[in-house]
């Protein structure tokens, strides 16, 4: 069987593809970093004995999706799972001071990104009649904090057409699921801060998250529950943390 992971190249994607290579799935990996899929390609391969195809792209490109997608052959044109991970938070600010650069980037990560892979792949679905799409959202598509609005509304975002997606796709026996962790100890907050390592450093202080294994093994027994069991939503939390902003330090 076939995993296609977006976001493969750090945390919680590149968790994911551990957990299901490990468990003797072939992996089809995503990213914009060529350099980190090249290495988590040859640790796969040489570590699990898994074929891996390691694809470089922007998400954010529809026609680079599409070129992608289109250029799977032998067993990677059958995907059986495809975990919608990429994705990420720019920027901490009250809405009247927000940067738009920022917002467009969320935007079209978080929502356009998801779309456009989740189109072109569930139609190889929907030809195979088969297939289990897995969305990776957050506390944040169900709650919204101060200085949250912009990333809060794209999880939100994702909570809707998770929900749509999963009516869309019942006629043609695809499984569609989402997962909502809170904090996840990631490289997430060192890019919503623009790589400042220390501001993002203070977030996880005095506290124990969730780490990305934590993520990849509930992605993974939410994919392999048996075939009239569909898991429809989670939301994961670090045990410290009771919503997006109540918090034990």
């Amino acid at each position: 069987m076939v995993a296609f992971i977006t976001g493969a190249t750090s945390g919680i994607g590149k968790q994911t593809a551990i957990e299901f290579a490990k468990n003797g799935y072939d992996i089809v990996i995503t990213g914009r970093r060529q350099d980190r899929l090249l290495v988590l390609k040859t640790e796969l391969e040489n570590e699990y004995k898994v074929q891996v195809l390691d694809l470089c792209f922007d998400i954010t490109i529809e026609k680079d999706v599409e070129n992608a997608v289109n250029s799977l052959s032998g067993k990677f044109q059958n995907i059986d799972f495809l975990i919608n991970n990429a994705g990420l938070a720019a920027g901490m600010a009250p809405i009247q001071n927000g940067n738009i650069s920022h917002w467009e980037q969320m935007i079209n990560t978080n929502i356009k990104g998801l779309l456009y892979v989740t189109k072109h792949i569930s139609n190889k679905m929907i030809e195979q009649k088969k297939g289990h799409i897995i969305n990776v959202g957050s506390i944040a598509g169900k709650e919204v904090y101060a200085n949250g609005n912009v990333y809060c509304a794209t999880k939100h975002a994702v909570d809707a057409l998770n929900k749509g997606m999963r009516i869309d796709l019942l006629p043609h026996g695809i499984k569609v699921s989402a997962i909502n962790p809170g904090m996840v100890e990631t490289e997430f907050s060192i890019v919503r801060f623009d790589g400042d390592e220390e501001r993002a450093k203070k977030v996880y202080e005095n506290i124990v998250p969730l780490k990305p294994q934590d993520i990849a093994e509930t992605i993974y027994w939410m994919a392999t529950r048996p075939a009239h069991v569909n898991i429809n939503d989670l939301i994961i939390m670090p045990t410290i943390q009771a919503n997006a902003t109540t918090i034990l330090r």
